[in-house]
């Protein structure tokens, strides 16, 4: 049970696997303002850079789950690095279905809905682990301009314009989910560029070094097409940003 290679390739060198900056990720830590000691669990954690970091600035403890071993390596290694080893732990596993243990102020699912087949399945498997009063956070991509064919769609990696919501619809959608959403803070099109730009220099690094492996055909014709592929559409066409959601 892992990741394919081509994720860990790509994003050799993301701290955080989402077009969020570190400075998003502070500004959205001190937006919800969590307590000293609150407790959270992160679905889908990634390098475990959100919970590492805010148990560094908040005090907060908690759980990661991922399902790249190469991730949950890095996220550990990062808890080491801060200093907070000791206030939070990371889980190699799927983390679809994962339900903590005892009930947390904060459970989270940054950029990775597919966990629970999309956003109502993931505000469900959240609830599972939430305690009364907490808060959920949910990182999900919408069309912040409406894709005008089904070229701009696929540039974007979708199938159907129907995959997404605007954002006022996306905010509706958690409305009709019995959710409040309490908070948001949405990546810009130059958070964009730190994400998807440095995965193109991921990739050429890594095929310099490794110009026979089996994988070298594919990411290469990756990078033939992946910065245009993001000027013309991605960057224009979808938005993203993490919603701070708390029941009704």
């Amino acid at each position: 049970m892992d990741l394919p290679r081509t994720f860990t390739i790509r994003e050799s060198s993301h701290r955080l696997i989402n077009p969020f900056t570190p400075e998003k990720l502070a500004v959205l830590g001190r937006a919800i303002r969590p307590e000293p000691g609150t407790t959270m669990l992160d679905l889908a954690c990634g390098k475990g850079e959100m919970l590492s970091t805010w148990a560094r600035d908040h005090g907060v403890t908690g759980t990661g789950v991922d399902i790249s071993s190469v991730f949950i390596d890095s996220a550990r290694e990062r808890a080491a690095e801060l200093g907070v080893a000791d206030r939070v732990a990371f889980v190699h596993g799927d983390a679809a279905g994962h339900v903590a243990d005892a009930p947390v102020g904060i459970a989270s699912c940054i950029g990775a809905t597919w966990i629970g087949g999309g956003v109502d399945g993931t505000v469900d498997l959240l609830r599972r682990s939430l305690a009364p009063g907490g808060m959920m956070l949910i990182g999900e991509p919408y069309w912040r301009l409406d894709p005008p064919d089904q070229a701009a769609v696929e540039g974007c990696y979708m199938g159907s314009k129907d995959e997404l919501f605007g954002l006022p619809e996306l905010l509706e959608h958690f409305r009709d989910l019995g959710c409040d959403v309490v908070e948001m803070v949405l990546a810009d099109q130059d958070s964009w560029d730190r994400y998807s730009a440095a995965q193109w220099l991921n990739l050429r690094r890594w095929l310099d070094a490794n110009p026979d492996d089996e994988l070298a055909g594919e990411l290469r014709a990756e990078l033939d097409t992946a910065p245009v592929k993001h000027a013309r559409y991605q960057r224009e066409y979808l938005g993203w940003g993490v919603f701070a959601l708390m029941d009704r």
